[in-house]
């Protein structure tokens, strides 16, 4: 194998750079030309556009050119171990500086170097390390902003920052104010049309948020998340979401607490499927088993809690399933991007919203402005449609199962806004609304059972219905608070009761 004088041997694996990724590597050593140090740029790609081969490849180009070192960056030992997989197979040797390395000796050995922000940080202020003739420092998710605490380290050198969603973990730290420019690469519908990303099938199922909270950090607590995704009625739409849209196929669900997956590794092992549970206290020989049965298994179901957003690369995944909601944009796009490698046969995926997350943030491959969201971060963050806007443009359907219960009933549906306008019109009150819908709720429990005490199981059956009709009655009225919602509903099942108790069988 030929080496040059940097140490660059030949390539060792076949990866031969799309136009796009050679538009984008041009553009940007057009930019290192132009400021060769002291300058932050930061590199926009989608998931599975080839981020780890395009910046390997501008490595093994800017060794050559320059005759500088580069330290390239990552968050997680996992993306550690990838990145130096892939500069070896460009013929870049590289070293990883890991928890057991305290020092380095043979530095002049390597013009490139693979780092875990935390242990680097340790190192360089212990005064361990120091690393000569640095040029370039690449940063990996630099939307994370664990790596800004190096910067200081490296104020002479060029720093690339590489991300799928230029919009920083921390909105109180906005990417722009360390990058001074961005450059955006293909969009995902450009890479679905030339065949490099699977096409995404989203199917999304209504689900009220009203009980989440919001954490310091942007997002919704994992507490207030457990809460209402390990309940019984959430998991059984779960269920029966897989079972309409991916029953058979390899999914992948992610959720927000380790409590709320295991559930889901219950319900789904009592269903009789083929399912393993992750998180991130399973031991590292588990998970490399799991992960191996997961790639090998065609119809399996792996829960997880995050560990799988980032450093985690199966092709086979058919399905994935968000069982969460989240406020992160960034976290959104990582989920779903887990599904939309392509193979041959595979150019297409699922994908099932549990969380209103298409309604919050758009649909996956939908266009965004990364410029505008980079320049103005406060803004987009601000303008994110709120749970209570989303719920306001839901509407009930009632599951065939369950219409087929009801199948003596000719009509079943109930337009609450329109029956409000008519009251209001004719100066009746406004709770007028609730009367008529229990008149009927009362005549569909009645007609399909044959005595008071079906009827009083069919009316439990009916609680997604009325609490969708208490909703949007409270929108009529403008008064949607939580407490009075919960009120009328509980007032709005006595008196079904008491009508079904008093009916004639």
């Amino acid at each position: 194998m030929t080496q040059d004088i940097f140490g660059i041997e030949e390539k060792t694996v076949d990866k031969e750079l799309y136009d796009y990724q050679q538009e984008d590597i041009n553009k940007i050593f057009r930019i290192l030309e132009a400021h060769p140090e002291r300058y932050n740029l930061l590199y926009q790609l989608p998931t599975g556009g080839g981020k780890t081969v395009i910046f390997s490849q501008i490595v093994r180009e800017y060794i050559q050119r320059t005759g500088k070192k580069v330290l390239i960056l990552t968050h997680r030992i996992e993306l550690c171990k990838q990145t130096s997989r892939m500069l070896s197979g460009f013929g870049v040797r590289n070293k990883v500086i890991n928890s057991s390395i305290k020092e380095l000796p043979d530095q002049n050995e390597y013009m490139c170097f693979v780092a875990m922000v935390e242990t680097l940080n340790n190192r360089l202020n212990d005064e361990k390390v120091e690393l000569e003739n640095l040029g370039m420092v690449i940063i990996d998710e630099a939307h994370y902003n664990s790596f800004r605490k190096l910067f200081k380290f490296f104020e002479k050198s060029f720093i690339l920052g590489v991300t799928a969603t230029p919009l920083s973990s921390n909105i109180k730290l906005p990417m722009k104010d360390n990058y001074r420019e961005l450059i955006v690469g293909d969009s995902i519908s450009s890479l679905i049309g030339k065949g490099f990303l699977a096409k995404a099938n989203t199917y999304s199922f209504d689900v009220g948020l009203s009980t989440l909270k919001v954490g310091i950090n942007g997002d919704y607590t994992v507490k207030s998340s457990e809460e209402l995704y390990s309940n019984f009625s959430m998991q059984e739409k779960l269920l029966d979401a897989y079972m309409e849209k991916s029953h058979g196929k390899k999914t992948l669900i992610f959720n927000n607490g380790i409590n709320t997956s295991k559930e889901v590794y219950e319900t789904f092992r009592n269903a009789g499927f083929d399912v393993r549970h992750l998180d991130n206290t399973t031991s590292k020989q588990d998970r490399k088993d799991i992960l191996r049965w997961f790639k090998k298994t065609p119809d399996a179901v792996l829960t997880s809690v995050s560990i799988l957003t980032t450093g985690f690369d199966e092709p086979t995944v058919e399905s994935i399933i968000l069982n969460r909601a989240t406020k992160s944009l960034t976290l959104y796009y990582q989920m779903i991007g887990r599904g939309s490698r392509v193979l041959p046969g595979k150019d297409e995926f699922t994908v099932i919203d549990l969380g209103n997350n298409a309604a919050r943030f758009g649909l996956w491959s939908a266009p965004v402005d990364w410029k505008q969201i980079f320049r103005s971060p406060d803004y987009f963050l601000e303008n994110l449609v709120s749970d209570e806007e989303i719920e306001q443009n839901f509407k009930y359907e009632m599951p065939a199962d369950l219409r087929e219960k009801f199948a003596k009933s000719e009509d079943v549906s109930f337009d609450v806004e329109a029956e409000y306008d008519d009251i209001i019109s004719k100066g009746l009150k406004s709770k007028t609304v609730l009367e008529r819908s229990l008149d009927q709720h009362t005549r569909m429990c009645v007609e399909n059972s044959e005595d008071v005490f079906d009827a009083r199981l069919l009316a439990k059956e009916l609680t997604e219905d009325i609490a969708y009709r208490i909703r949007r009655y409270s929108y009529c009225i403008s008064n949607s608070t939580k407490n009075y919602r919960d009120w009328l509903k509980e007032d709005y099942m006595r008196k079904l009761r008491l009508r079904i108790n008093q009916a004639d069988f």
